[in-house]
């Protein structure tokens, strides 16, 4: 077949001509570390997916489509178009799930064109203005912090009941659990704006770790020996499964289903679903975070009846996550963003079952879980029939599909030539490798700033549990001064929603010792005295405008131990 450049792919075909009145609604659902084997429509033996198994049914369905191995690299490759490794989100934490502010994503090409937005539940391409959902496109917004719930930019306490959540930024207290409230917020969401084109994005945290859901629903899987991490983790997706027909339900109650396109993706391949005797992975090779296909190929299922997307039809060409925005701006007809490059192509013609003849294309998998910029040759290469591992295993996946025999040796011409193509995919993708992405500072858009150790460039702190021990780790944030003026940097160990004092136990803790804070941002530094009793370290200084770097100290000068304070509010005075 002949080969057709992915970056030159999407241009060659003109968006559909859509009136506003046929532009459809879009309901984006992905779920947070489900693998393809996690679906009784995928044929796991014991876990029970009705409601997902009957959209299978009546969808067309991506059955050989890629994501990234992890969370974030995911998530900036779906809303962007290009690979998380050109936007600079290549790594879950280390400063490097910020997605660069140049890329336009997925919401801005919806808001431009009319549509309201709305996210509801995991976000995790950042914090801080300008990374946040509502500065990238969103309207309405109800999210998490960080990664996942109890995570450090996260409400303090959070544990998937009952839990505190971010509205547009600010806290909000919540009922129930954690994937009910996102379901409940983004059906409240598309009841609103029933009468007008919506694109909703559902992202659950679930069944991410940790694994927390009712025992209603984990108690019949461990009735059948399932281990009780499992039978939790299939007992989230469990929920999520309930939580579809939920939404499949509102959607035709407010007479939206014909009308809307319903999408049903997930984030990397299993994390907990394939393990031990009653592990379940459809014949593939590695989890979450593997090259290999285990890690990456994922469900995806596209519903839409009034543009005759159903019946339960197979698409098996290589697709990915960069397809899917430009594949909504052709379906939805909506306007293309200014400095827009997709990386991935438009799959309309393939959805509506118009080509018969697809062209062959080369798409590459690299991440880094690591502040520092991803390795080359840790990839992988993929067409439709090979997979090259690492630049050196081969693998036909027609004739191998658990990728169980490396065939290098007998295909070395495929694999000079998939190597090739990285090559010259690996230059142009590392060209800004070096570029962070800064948390500004003084903003108008967010002022006070709340920093947290997530995004420390180095080793980081990245989840509750870490504050709670005083792990001894520090690092430096990437900011940019938004304007000249008075600054006040408040150090802390503790969250302001906790206000403990810095070398306290509370809360369920472990207390640390400190006698010197200390700041250094730029080439300024500063230091103050500790007392037991201090809450926070509260320092002041004027900035000027510009990027820098920021880094804190908690020492005590007896022991010489020594931790970075896991969360500092900047704020710009009048």
């Amino acid at each position: 077949m002949t080969k057709l450049p992915i970056m030159l792919a999407f241009t060659a075909l003109s968006p559909l001509s859509v009136s506003a009145v046929e532009q459809p609604n879009v309901v984006l659902v992905i779920t947070d570390d489900q693998g393809y084997g996690d679906l009784a429509c995928h044929g796991n033996p014991i876990i029970k997916t009705p409601n997902l198994d009957s959209l299978y049914a009546d969808s067309v369905r991506l059955t050989d489509f890629h994501v990234s191995p992890l969370c974030t690299p995911t998530r900036a490759a779906l809303m962007t178009g290009q690979h998380e490794c050109r936007v600079g989100a290549w790594g879950t934490t280390w400063g490097r799930s910020l997605p660069r502010r140049d890329a336009p994503m997925m919401a801005e090409a919806f808001s431009a064109s009319g549509y309201r937005t709305g996210c509801f539940g995991k976000w995790h391409l950042g914090d801080n203005y300008p990374y946040r959902p509502q500065d990238r496109g969103f309207k309405e917004v109800l999210v998490h912090g960080g990664g996942g719930v109890g995570q450090t930019p996260d409400y303090w306490g959070n544990d998937y009941f009952d839990d505190t959540y971010f509205r547009g930024g600010k806290p909000e207290k919540h009922d129930g659990y954690c994937t009910d409230v996102w379901f409940d917020a983004a059906m409240a969401f598309i009841t609103e704006n029933r009468d007008q084109r919506f694109f909703c994005y559902l992202s659950t945290n679930a069944p991410h770790g940790p694994y927390l859901v009712g025992d209603k629903y984990s108690k019949p899987y461990r009735e059948q020996g399932v281990p009780a991490s499992q039978a939790a983790f299939w007992g989230m997706i469990t929920n999520i499964d309930e939580n579809v027909a939920r939404l499949r339900e509102h959607l035709r109650k407010l007479d939206l289903e014909e009308d809307t396109i319903l999408i049903f993706m997930t984030d990397n391949g299993t994390s907990a679903g394939a393990r031990g005797p009653t592990g379940f992975n459809a014949g593939m090779r590695g989890q979450k975070g593997s090259l290999f296909e285990g890690g990456h190929r994922v469900p995806c299922f596209v519903r839409w009846p009034a543009g005759s997307l159903t019946g339960g039809r197979d698409i098996e060409q290589l697709t990915a996550h960069v397809d899917l925005l430009p594949t909504l701006i052709h379906l939805c007809g909506l306007n293309r963003l200014d400095n827009f490059h997709a990386e991935g192509m438009s799959i309309a013609p393939l959805l509506r079952g118009e080509v018969n003849d697809w062209p062959d294309r080369t798409m590459f998998l690299q991440y880094r879980q690591s502040t520092d910029p991803p390795v080359k040759g840790n990839a992988a290469v993929m067409t439709e029939r090979w997979r090259l591992i690492s630049g050196k295993a081969l693998f036909d996946i027609d004739a191998d599909p658990g990728q169980r025999n490396d065939v290098a040796v007998e295909h070395p011409e495929v694999v000079d030539r998939l190597l090739g193509e990285y090559d010259r995919w690996w230059a142009g993708v590392s060209e800004r490798f070096g570029d962070a992405s800064p948390i500004v500072l003084g903003s108008d858009d967010e002022n006070p700033t709340q920093l947290t150790g997530f995004d420390w460039h180095t080793k980081t702190p990245w989840n509750q549990g870490h504050v709670r021990a005083g792990a001894q780790m520090n690092g430096f944030w990437a900011v940019e001064i938004a304007e000249e003026g008075e600054y006040e940097i408040a150090l802390r160990r503790w969250p302001k929603e906790v206000d403990a004092p810095i070398t306290s136990a509370a809360p369920g803790g472990k207390a640390v010792p400190a006698t010197t804070a200390r700041l250094r941002i730029g080439d300024l530094e500063l230091t103050k005295p500790v007392g037991k009793e201090d809450r926070a370290i509260v320092l002041r200084t004027r900035l000027k405008p510009g990027k820098t770097t920021l880094q804190t100290w908690f020492v005590d000068e007896e022991s010489g131990q020594s931790r970075g304070a896991y969360y500092v509010y900047v704020t710009r005075k009048p």
